[in-house]
């Protein structure tokens, strides 16, 4: 099996995930990962829209699995067989905001205890990290600055790589405000 990262918006295909996908007969991803990758997809693959994820590590050894943005960020790395890599929302944040990778931590609330990714962000922030925190629809950006020095700055960068995307830039004392479901928060000095 391949897991591909088909990027984290339009036109972030890399050459290399591009060809895996033209090579394939079989692909499964989300609707978000075909959308992404149909122009790389052959006439005549057979494409799944991933309907259980628990029966991914399943698939024939030829599947192709189609991970938005890059699979090890939070993605279907997990998977047996060859990770392709893909450009993560992570790398597009980070460049439109102009910050070192160097300096990143990664926090994930996708799904999991918001009140603990809080915790995990407020100890990085403090240590001198930038954070980059993975959301989901619920996380409420607001209970993460309260959580934060007043002069912490914060990003919410949402819809990454696609044509309406939008970066707000604020302070804890003055926190921006995601308007959509999909979002990632950056925190820190930046």
């Amino acid at each position: 099996m391949k897991v591909v990262g088909v990027g984290c918006g339009p036109g972030m295909l890399t050459a290399e995930a591009a060809s895996a996908i033209q090579e394939a007969s079989l692909v499964y991803g989300s609707a978000r990962a075909i959308a992404l990758a149909r122009d790389a997809i052959s006439p005549g693959c057979e494409v799944h829209e991933i309907a259980d994820y628990q029966s991914l590590r399943s698939l024939p050894s030829h599947a192709v699995v189609l991970s938005t943005g890059d699979p090890m960020l939070a993605g279907l790395g997990y998977l047996p067989g060859e990770v392709v890599p893909g450009i993560s929302s992570l790398q597009v944040a980070f460049a439109r905001l102009k910050v070192p990778l160097t300096k990143v931590a990664v926090v994930s609330a996708h799904g999991k205890d918001h009140a603990r990714a809080v915790a995990e962000t407020r100890e990085e922030v403090l240590a001198g990290r930038v954070v980059f925190l993975i959301a989901d629809p619920a996380f409420s950006v607001g209970a993460l600055a309260a959580a934060l020095p007043p002069e912490t700055r914060l990003a919410v960068c949402e819809d990454l790589g696609y044509p309406e995307e939008r970066i707000a830039v604020g302070t804890g004392a003055l926190p921006p405000a995601a308007r959509g479901d999909l979002f990632v928060v950056v925190a820190g000095e930046f």
